[in-house]
This record gives structure tokens, C-alpha cells and sequence, in this order.
């Protein structure tokens, strides 16, 4: 039996048994991870050398995350084949497993021939790009060794071509969450009228195991009687809840009162005023109120002077995280701006240029000192800028009054190709469409918090634009799983949506 290497390489290590899979890698997993090589156990692990040529050309990316990927996995490989021998033998991983490096001989000799490369050959006929060459590559593997052959690729259609030519191909599995039934966005504990009513006054109630499962630390339940009555509440561990601890209403500086709307808002408003809480995630579909009631919440704990925070900072990926946001004419803030566009909005409703009509943005009852003072303060934040001056009939300088936050630095906008290396201290941290990050991704954003900051990661798993993620393996479902349960974070799940009647409609039946 020819072994993998062919003549060069009579000393193979690639093991053969009837447990053990040989998996080949393809460019997008490494990028993906670049620890992947370490995740496959026991099993053979193969790179085809057309990955090394991809690789090769994205590792000049300097001021992207792929490109740092392609390095790291450089590093990776030349500390694991350090030489000549090694590369051509394949060497034995700290996991038990196998690395090899693939050489497609029938690619280097288009005259050899064989089953596999003619079936190939018939069905993908170009074998000028990398992915078909790739899928050669794992082919001859193949045809060469008894263990099952499997394509590890992020890349959907590779997939799909892989299974047309016999064979087996897989998405790479290890940072996916598990599969779980669709879950409510929070749970109900029954207590009887009597055990809710000591709730009430005494602010926990020990709920012992009435739980249908155990329930995680800081997550949200509804307390229900058999009467109807309902009280929400916040598990803390050791079997007791708590009463949630939120005000009527947060606002901006200046701007106007924001009430939570529904039972879920308030779960999203505990968590986010809580200092207690340093991390939260919060899945939501559009016009579930995310990002209105978080920028809400995080400007009414910074206007303070004794707040522990010393602003906001905004983000979200421009696509993906690490993609430069090209060479567009003005400033950081003026090239980020149609991506923060919701944000934007949002600080508008917060903080309007003119006093609402809506009543339910109005506070029950105002002062007609309150109502002077508002008026002085409004005044002030449309008045000119010092030193503009006029054109025409048209003041020059006059700003919105949300734009005096920005320009104080109460309000900042972040990129996130330039956040590695940063250190974000006592600030409030927006991270928003956290679902089209990689969990790498969302884990470098995440170790940029110091203390004294809090990070909210806002996004709809089910709205997904990145290729290389889906609805189990982007950074804020992963981000979620693995924290859930911790001291110092929460979960929100938002379902009832508040933006209007027709935005609802749309997002439930579109």
C-alpha cells in the first residue's frame, strides 16, 4: 500500500486503526481557530500544502484579524515541523494524534491516474483553484488509507462538492454550542398566593427544587400563583430569588424618561444597571428595544459624577472584526457613522431636538420648574458653537444635542480593527450585532475590559450575514454558553417587539 507521502516518505506516522479518522483541514478552519490543530483528539490530522499557499497570501493582511490567524498558524506549524523530515513523516501532537502535511502526487503528475482523481476529474474538471485542489488532496488520502476521510471546512459549498465526489465533509464542530430546543425566553416557578406575598415583602423567597431543571445563576423567572399573580424575579444561587431592583425610569442627561415596556425589558434593565454584572449578553429580534434601552440605561449611570463610569463606548463589526474600514475622507467617527446609524437614532428618541408629543415619553407629573429647567438646558445644547459664525439666514455651528455627548467623549465610538492591545477602563461598553463575530473574535473584543467597565453584547442570532458562523457557532451564542451561570454575568432574551405593529408583523412573518 503506498503510504501518504508516496516514495519521500517511507516513514509515515499516520496511524491506521479502525477508531481512529484522518481529518483534513481547510484554510477557513485554521483562520477559523488557529488552535484547531490541538482539537481533534487521538485522530490523524492532514493539511493539504495548497492551504500553506493560501495562507501564504493572507499573512501580509497586517491590520486584520485574519491575518494575524495566518501568522499564529504559521508559528504553529513551524514549531510542530521543524524540519525537512518532519514535514515529509508527519510528527505525533501532544493530544496523541498526527500532523501531516498532504502532497497530492496525481496534482504534481497530471499522467497518474486513478479511480478517485478520474471520478474527480469528471465531475469538477477544474482543478486550477484551491478548493478543487483541496478536495484532490483529501481524495488521495483517501484512497490511500483504510480510516475514514473527512473534509473539515467552514465553507458550505466546498462541503456540498466534497460529498459529490464520495466524500465525507463536515463543518468544524468544536466551538459550536450544543443543539438545544428552542427555549423561552424565561421560566415560570409556581408558588402559592401566600409564598408570593411573602415574596413580595420580604424581597427572596427560597424556591427549594420547583424549578423543572436547575436553574443558572442571575437567570430571569417569572414567580406565578395558581391565582394568576406574577412577580418577576432573579435567581442568586443557594436556591433563593430575589426581587428585581429597577427605578420607574432611566434617562440620558437632558434627555427624556425610558420605561422599561414589557417583563422582558425589565429583566434587560436589572441586568444593566446591576454593578454587579459585568458581562451581558442579550439575544433579541429588530424592534425588541436592545439597543434603545441599553445606549438608555448606559448614559443614566454616567451622567453622575459619582458614577463608576467615565462614559459609553459603541461598537459593532464593520462586516467582521478586523476589516479595515478603508480609506473613506474624515474622521474616525465620520467613517464609522452608517454603521452606528442605529445608535444615532436611538440617542435622537433619548435626547430630542424638540419636547416628544408621545405621552409615554413624558413623566406622570413635571414641575413647571422642571419644565423651565429642561427648557434653559435644551437651549443651551442648540446654541452656536464658540467662534462660529453666520451664512445667510443659517446660524453655522448649531448641533443636535446628543452631539455635545460625542463631542465631550461622554459618547465614543470604538472600531474594532484597532481594539487589540487596548485596555477600556471604567467605561460602559455597547457592543452591538454581536452575531457576526467568531467566538475568537468576540473573546478578543471581551479582554479589552478592565475593571470598573461593563461590556453588553447585543445581537439576533437568527440575522447572521458572516459566511464562516451560524446560529450555533457566532461569538454571542458562544459567548452566552460559556459564561452562563457565572457570578458577574447575565442573559436577556427579548421576543416581544416594541418598535410598531408593522415592524413586529415583519419580523414574526417575513
Amino acid at each position: 500500500m503506498e503510504n501518504l507521502r508516496g516514495a519521500t516518505a517511507p516513514n509515515s506516522r499516520i496511524r491506521v486503526t479502525a477508531k481512529i479518522k484522518t481529518f483534513v483541514l481547510d484554510t477557513n478552519v485554521l483562520l477559523h481557530d488557529p488552535q484547531s490543530i490541538f482539537k481533534f483528539e487521538e485522530n490523524n490530522l492532514a493539511i493539504p500544502v495548497e492551504v500553506l499557499e493560501e495562507l501564504d497570501s493572507i499573512k501580509s493582511e497586517q491590520s486584520t484579524e485574519r491575518g494575524r490567524n495566518a501568522r499564529r498558524v504559521h508559528r504553529i506549524l513551524q514549531e510542530l515541523l521543524p524540519d525537512t523530515r518532519s514535514m515529509h513523516e508527519g510528527v505525533e501532537l501532544p493530544n496523541g494524534g498526527t500532523l501531516s502535511v498532504i502532497i497530492n502526487p496525481y496534482l504534481a503528475e497530471p499522467g497518474r491516474h486513478s479511480p478517485a482523481m478520474d471520478r474527480l476529474r469528471a465531475i469538477i474538471p477544474d482543478l486550477s483553484k484551491q478548493d478543487n485542489r483541496i478536495i484532490a488532496s483529501a481524495l488521495f488520502v483517501q484512497e490511500q488509507y483504510p480510516p475514514p476521510t473527512i473534509l473539515v471546512t467552514k465553507d458550505v459549498n466546498v462541503q456540498l462538492k466534497a460529498r459529490a465526489v464520495g466524500l465525507e465533509s463536515e463543518d468544524y464542530m468544536n466551538d459550536k454550542v450544543p443543539q438545544e430546543d428552542e427555549e423561552a425566553s424565561y421560566r415560570e416557578i409556581p408558588l402559592s398566593i401566600y409564598e408570593l406575598q411573602r415574596f413580595c415583602s420580604e424581597g427572596e423567597f427560597e424556591i427549594d427544587s420547583r424549578a423543572a431543571r436547575p436553574l443558572y445563576l442571575n437567570e430571569y423567572v417569572l414567580l406565578r400563583s395558581d391565582e394568576g399573580k406574577t412577580m418577576p424575579a432573579r435567581y442568586f444561587g443557594e436556591g433563593f430569588v430575589r426581587r428585581l431592583k429597577i427605578p420607574e425610569y432611566v434617562k440620558a442627561p437632558g434627555g427624556i424618561p425610558i420605561r422599561a415596556r414589557n417583563l422582558e425589558q425589565q429583566f434587560l434593565m436589572d441586568a444593566l444597571l446591576d454593578d454587579s454584572i459585568h458581562m451581558l449578553t442579550c439575544f433579541g429580534k429588530a424592534g425588541t428595544g436592545k439597543t434603545l434601552l441599553s445606549t438608555a440605561c448606559a448614559l443614566h449611570q454616567t451622567h453622575d459624577e459619582n458614577s463608576r463610569y467615565d462614559g459609553v463606548s459603541i461598537s459593532r463589526p464593520v462586516i467582521s472584526l478586523g476589516k479595515d474600514i478603508g480609506f473613506l475622507p474624515g474622521t474616525l467617527d465620520e467613517k464609522m457613522r452608517p454603521w452606528l446609524q442605529p445608535y444615532y437614532d436611538a440617542l435622537e428618541v433619548l435626547i430630542p431636538s424638540k419636547p416628544p408629543r408621545d405621552p409615554q415619553f413624558a413623566s406622570k407629573k413635571v414641575s413647571k420648574k422642571k419644565h423651565r429647567k429642561r427648557d434653559d438646558f435644551m437651549a443651551s445644547m442648540m446654541s452656536p458653537q464658540p467662534g462660529a459664525g453666520s451664512h445667510g439666514n443659517h446660524t453655522v455651528g448649531l448641533i443636535k444635542p446628543y452631539e455635545r455627548l460625542l463631542k465631550t467623549g461622554l459618547v465614543e465610538i470604538e472600531a474594532l480593527c484597532f481594539i487589540r492591545g487596548r485596555s477600556i477602563a471604567r467605561r460602559f461598553f455597547i457592543l452591538d450585532e454581536a452575531q457576526q463575530l467568531t467566538p475568537h473574535e468576540v473573546k478578543t473584543v471581551i479582554t479589552r475590559i478592565s475593571e470598573g467597565s461593563k461590556i453588553i453584547l447585543i445581537g439576533d442570532p437568527a440575522q447572521i450575514d458572516n459566511p464562516y458562523v451560524d446560529s450555533r457557532s457566532n461569538g454571542l451564542v458562544y459567548c452566552h454558553n460559556r459564561m452562563k451561570g457565572q457570578a458577574i454575568a447575565a442573559h436577556v432574551k427579548l421576543t416581544k417587539g416594541e418598535r410598531s405593529k408593522l415592524a413586529e408583523l415583519a419580523a414574526d412573518l417575513l
